[in-house]
């Protein structure tokens, strides 16, 4: 079996990822996923997050030791998540051998502007901070993050129960916001390989970001047409297809770990 590490992004959780985990493990050989939560969100949601994209990197390393996983593994992550992943394959390069980024952006490779689309700015920040009713809260973030649901009714409901188990405190919002617009990534891409998933129907992060990283950092790079940010929601069966051809024209990016070695 080939290990998978999956990575949400700010203040969401490992069960935002609905039923992508299983889309996923059916359209890829031999994936095994284990999903993690940051800390401020889901099951580790009593703990501060860390205003620093390297702590949490740092934490992923740790959590990944915890599970006894053989290395290298493989990681797919959004967003902030990419961001972790990033600094996370760069300070342990044995940990991950490939990783795929979902809209994602990072300094020094595209402005602010881009990174977060300026008439975001405000609504980001009422939702970090304001209280309010749950379901509210989750329709909002869907209304940013979503272009192609259909059931939104649906989605909101399941994400409004994730807020009302495990819900996200303001202080740590803002603190995931300070360490995703603070985090520099390394001028020299990190050894595992890359591929880069982008958005050009992102309401929040310009795809031109996911182009400037693969222009630096010379990676693969698949451009969805219509969805939103939330790529694996709006149409995760996409995001598997480009993950396995990815593979298939990568063979060596393809590694196994002896099937008693990881947990989901």
């Amino acid at each position: 079996m080939t290990t998978w590490i999956f990575l949400r992004g700010l203040t969401r959780e490992s069960r935002h990822w609905g039923s992508f985990t299983d889309t996923f493990a059916h359209a890829v050989p031999d994936a095994r996923v284990i999903t993690l939560d940051l800390p401020g969100n889901g099951d580790l949601n009593q703990l501060a997050s860390p205003v620093r994209v390297e702590e949490m990197a740092e934490h992923c390393h740790a959590a990944l030791q915890a599970l006894a996983v053989t290395k290298p593994c493989k990681v797919l992550a959004m967003s902030l998540g990419a961001m972790v992943t990033v600094a996370w394959a760069d300070a342990h390069p044995q940990d991950i051998d490939s990783c795929v980024l979902i809209n994602t952006s990072m300094r020094p490779f595209s402005p602010f502007h881009h990174r977060l689309r300026p008439r975001n700015y405000l609504p980001l920040l009422r939702l970090a901070v304001a209280g309010g009713k749950a379901r509210e809260h989750e329709r909002a973030i869907l209304g940013l993050t979503s272009q192609l649901r259909a059931d939104s009714d649906t989605v909101t409901a399941a994400w409004t129960r994730i807020h009302e188990a495990h819900p996200v405190t303001g202080a740590n919002a803002l603190r995931q916001l300070f360490a995703a617009a603070r985090f520099r990534a390394p001028a020299r891409k990190p050894a595992a390989a890359m591929l880069l998933l982008a958005s050009t129907r992102d309401a929040l992060v310009n795809a031109a970001c996911s182009r400037a990283l693969a222009a630096a950092w010379h990676c693969e790079l698949r451009l969805h047409p219509s969805a939103g940010h939330d790529l694996p929601l709006d149409d995760g069966e996409w995001v598997a297809e480009q993950v396995r051809q990815w593979l298939e024209r990568n063979p060596h990016h393809h590694t196994r770990t002896p099937a008693g070695d990881a947990r989901r």
